[in-house]
């Protein structure tokens, strides 16, 4: 045991000055930072820019819920203007008698304030009123899709780095296995009771082991960039996940098909998207009915004319009035947009319909993966505690020099290959579980 540890400090050392030259800091290598799921989500749904960009539409669809932009209150304008002219001007009497004036100005001015409200347009601003509203919730809920979306990238990514942590640190072990197969080829060659095709095939072995552990190095690294761009972070920054993958194992699929369609935002988006519709008819039959509106205001005028009769004239005064309209014929434009509308209001019912069956033939097919990836998560448990076992007992064999090489090598790839089909098989159980809660709309990690 001590000259198995003697011999990983020293494979230590050498993979330590290799991920160097790699690009590693040394500091970073000490030292990273510990990124919990909880922070991770925390930060995207921070910094992420698709949260944001979806946060400034409703934010609008908010601002745009009014009772003046529906048009249900009364509009009031002021107006000023103030103006003249010079001319020069001949006249003729009737007497005969001509009369020039040169330069002579004339100027107006008048403001005033005018109000206008529509009282009844066959209650069409009360239907925009609702069709508002129902924008504002369709906003709300693709808000909460890309909420959904954005938590569930970060727990793929997340559990992608901690997967690769791990086969890291199982390719670590690997190597280990083959520093010390080599050296023990090597102290039986300088005695003269082993090969020197024995340690060939010992290097060629740690070669392939170290190229391996590099390349997993990589895709760590990789999976360490991906995780820092849903996050909207430095791209470059280095941390560390946890170490302990948790698998809600009590999932079921009756519950989850309920929460689907009270929670899923895409059935939900559906479903306001066939209420909008239906508003549309509603507001476009409203255009059948007279449009009824009072008016009113204050106006004052002055005008000033030096050859005029009037050589000065001012007035002011209030108006009022009542205005009605009436669609009679428009060569059958209402009773076509009527028509069209209804079509509509049958797309959204049958977009509604299909939404449903994409959304539960998902939800069925990840049920199904997660189940199937539950059972395999449990084989794949127990292989690995089988592997480990053989490694061991074959290794120990293979230092007391009662089996070959070959049949070592055979074990440690054995070993390697069922924590490989674990990890893989957690990490797909994991997914399959963030799966089904998403589309459930239950993703809520706290």
């Amino acid at each position: 045991m001590k000259t198995l540890n003697k011999h990983k400090m020293m494979s230590k050392k050498i993979l330590f000055s290799l991920l160097v030259l790699l690009g590693y800091n040394a500091t970073d290598l000490m030292a990273q930072e510990k990124l919990s799921l909880q922070q991770a989500i925390t930060i995207a749904l921070q910094n992420n820019y698709d949260i944001k960009l979806v946060g400034n539409d409703v934010q609008i669809a908010k601002n745009n819920v009014n009772l003046g932009n529906a048009g249900i209150l009364p509009r009031v304008d002021a107006s000023f203007s103030e103006g003249g002219g010079i001319q020069n001007t001949t006249r003729t009497q009737s007497s005969g008698n001509e009369q020039t004036l040169n330069n002579v100005r004339n100027t107006n001015m008048s403001y005033g304030v005018a109000l206008g409200w529509t009282i009844f347009d066959g209650l069409q601003m009360f239907t925009n009123y609702e069709r508002l509203k129902e924008l504002q919730k369709l906003g709300e809920v693709n808000s909460r899709g890309v909420i959904l979306t954005t938590i569930s990238n970060v727990v793929n990514a997340y559990y992608s780095v901690l997967k690769e942590q791990q086969l890291v640190a199982a390719r670590d072990s690997a190597l280990d296995v083959s520093q010390l197969r080599l050296r023990i080829a090597n102290n039986k060659l300088s005695i003269g009771r082993g090969s020197k095709l024995d340690v060939l095939a010992a290097t060629v072995d740690y070669n392939t082991d170290t190229t391996a552990y590099l390349q997993e190095i990589n895709l760590l690294k990789n999976a360490k960039v991906s995780l820092n761009q849903v996050m909207a972070r430095a791209l470059d920054t280095d941390f560390s996940t946890d170490t302990i993958v948790a698998i809600d194992s009590s999932l079921d699929y009756t519950a989850l098909a309920t929460q689907m369609q009270q929670l899923n935002p895409n059935l939900q988006n559906a479903f306001i998207n066939k209420k909008i519709a239906e508003l549309d008819l509603k507001q476009i039959k409203g255009q059948r009915y007279p449009v009824i509106g009072i008016n009113g205001g204050y106006e004052y005028q002055k005008s000033a004319s030096p050859t005029g009769f009037n050589i000065q004239q001012r007035a002011n005064g209030f108006t009022y009035g009542l205005t009605a309209s009436m669609n009679i014929f428009n060569g059958f434009l209402q009773r076509q947009n009527e028509r069209n509308a209804k079509i509509l209001i049958n797309s959204s019912e049958l977009n509604l319909e299909k939404t449903k069956q994409d959304i539960g033939a998902q939800l069925l097919s990840a049920y199904q993966d997660y189940t199937t990836s539950m059972s395999l998560l449990s084989v794949e448990r127990s292989n690995v505690d089988i592997a480990k076992q053989n490694l061991d007992i074959t290794l120990e064999k293979y230092r007391l020099g009662s089996i070959a090489p070959l049949e070592l090598r055979e074990a440690q790839r054995n070993s390697i290959d069922a924590i490989a089909r674990f990890l893989e098989a957690q990490f797909q159980a994991k997914l399959t579980e963030i799966s089904l809660k998403e589309i459930s709309g239950t993703l809520n990690i706290q």
